[in-house]
């Protein structure tokens, strides 16, 4: 069996049942190593050497989260949740806690949609906003696998579509890649490209939420936990020059982070911002940076695992193989050739984790590929995007999945795999392989 499909298949499989994400990673990595031919000590030394290219967005997202947490501790979170909250309570009518599911849906939505192109801090915002509506949401009872679907929505949908902030990047990742395997195209074609595939997205999300999780669903309040006490801080005293400094502190955050392209330096202005200016105090520096670190280490753990794993499969030279593989049974047969296509992508980003890195690794050999078969330039451009981005909803490794289960899973309620990872694979890769195959069959 081709490596890639077999290491992918055992992380998924180990995830399924409850082996620990990192772990299941690390084992897939070394199954797909040596079965891809490569020794033990090659295995390990591939493994070894990718961790590091995962160093610095495990850092970056840590350095975040504690950012998120310190400004959760100058009251802006809490205002929000104050005004939920009277909407939730006023004369305990119906209609008014409909309301307050909206708002809250809406509101999270919009912010995971602002993350990735109007103000591209990605999953910073979680740990901010999520774990102090927990007990909103409670109140509310709603199923926090939408909610898990409702941010994946909104942290993949803008990329792939939008050519602003992470979304100029995937963008010209693609037009990069494709024109580097011989194949010239105009960047401003991709969201015409995309568009289709996209609303097979919306369709999924509305699926969510009218549908597969519309009913109540029962929660524990955990306001005692103390991880519920730090994130959520329901005592914070609300100050007007805190709350001034903490806008300066996003503002300054954005600034720095935009033109570096460093989420690093970003969140150590924001976080520097915010001490010298006294809206927090330098003595509970370390407990509120160590709870935030603490919160997103998971995701810092999964993502170098990530990495490692994805060195291995390279490594092995399985994932050629498998696209080579994959061209010898097509025959002249474009739409299967176009279903094939888009299932190898969704294999090998479901393994890695990330769409951009994704996007390298199949554009090289889909481009050519699929100019054999004749496929319009359009048609290629949303093979390669489609490809890439399927499988960043769902796979245990990506941080579309790691960001949402960070906030929802605070007090222990939300598992990673069944409420995070299955929810979001089911609602969103299976419509947009559905509707991207419907648009490279469109384009020709």
């Amino acid at each position: 069996m081709n490596a890639v499909i077999l290491a992918v298949l055992i992380m998924l499989i180990l995830s399924l049942v409850r082996v620990n994400v990192v772990l299941a990673l690390v084992i897939g990595a070394f199954v797909g190593g040596i079965t891809g031919g490569l020794s033990f000590e090659d295995t390990i030394a591939s493994f070894t050497g990718g961790l590091g290219a995962g160093a610095t967005i495990a850092l970056s997202y840590g350095l975040l989260g504690g950012f998120a947490v310190a400004i959760s501790q100058t009251g802006i979170p809490q205002l929000l949740v104050n005004a939920m909250l009277r909407i939730v309570n006023k004369d305990g009518e119906q209609n008014r806690k409909a309301l307050g599911k909206v708002l809250v849906i809406l509101v999270l939505l919009l912010m995971a949609v602002f993350s990735q192109n109007l103000i591209p801090i990605h999953i910073a915002f979680i740990p901010l906003l999520v774990p102090p509506i927990l007990h909103v949401l409670n109140m509310l009872k709603i199923d926090r696998r939408l909610i898990a679907c409702v941010l994946a929505f909104g942290l993949t949908t803008p990329y792939i579509l939008l050519p602003y902030g992470f979304g100029f990047i995937f963008h010209e990742i693609i037009a990069n890649q494709m024109a580097a395997a011989g194949l010239q195209i105009n960047m401003a074609d991709i969201p015409k490209a995309m568009a289709i595939p996209v609303v097979g997205l919306l369709v999924g999300l509305l699926v969510a939420i009218f549908i597969s999780y519309r009913k109540p669903r029962e929660y524990e309040d955990m306001d005692s936990d103390k991880d519920m006490e730090v994130a959520a801080s329901p005592k914070v005293e609300l100050k007007t020059r805190n709350i001034f400094f903490t806008v300066a502190a996003l503002i300054g955050t954005l600034a720095v982070q935009i033109p570096t392209q460093s989420m690093i330096a970003g969140a150590v202005t924001g976080i520097a911002i915010l001490y010298i200016t006294g809206a927090l105090k330098w003595k509970d520096a370390d407990d509120l940076l160590n709870e935030g670190m603490r919160m997103m280490a998971f995701v810092g753990f999964v993502m170098i695992t990530a990495n490692g794993f994805a060195a291995v499969l390279q490594e092995t030279g399985h994932v050629v193989t498998l696209v080579q593989s994959t061209s010898e049974i097509l025959g002249d047969n474009k739409a299967l050739a176009a279903f094939l296509m888009l299932l190898v992508g969704l294999i090998v980003t479901m393994g890695i984790g990330s769409s951009f890195a994704t996007i390298p690794i199949i554009a090289s050999i889909f481009v050519p590929l699929s100019v054999a078969f004749g496929f319009s330039p359009m048609a290629i451009v949303a093979l390669i995007g489609t490809a890439g981005a399927l499988g960043d909803a769902g796979s245990p490794a990506s941080d579309s999945t790691l960001g949402p289960t960070a906030g929802l899973n605070v007090d222990g309620q939300h598992n990673h795999i069944w409420d995070t990872c299955v929810p979001t694979f089911l609602h969103f890769n299976i419509p947009l392989l559905i509707f991207g195959w419907i648009t490279i069959m469109f384009f020709g």
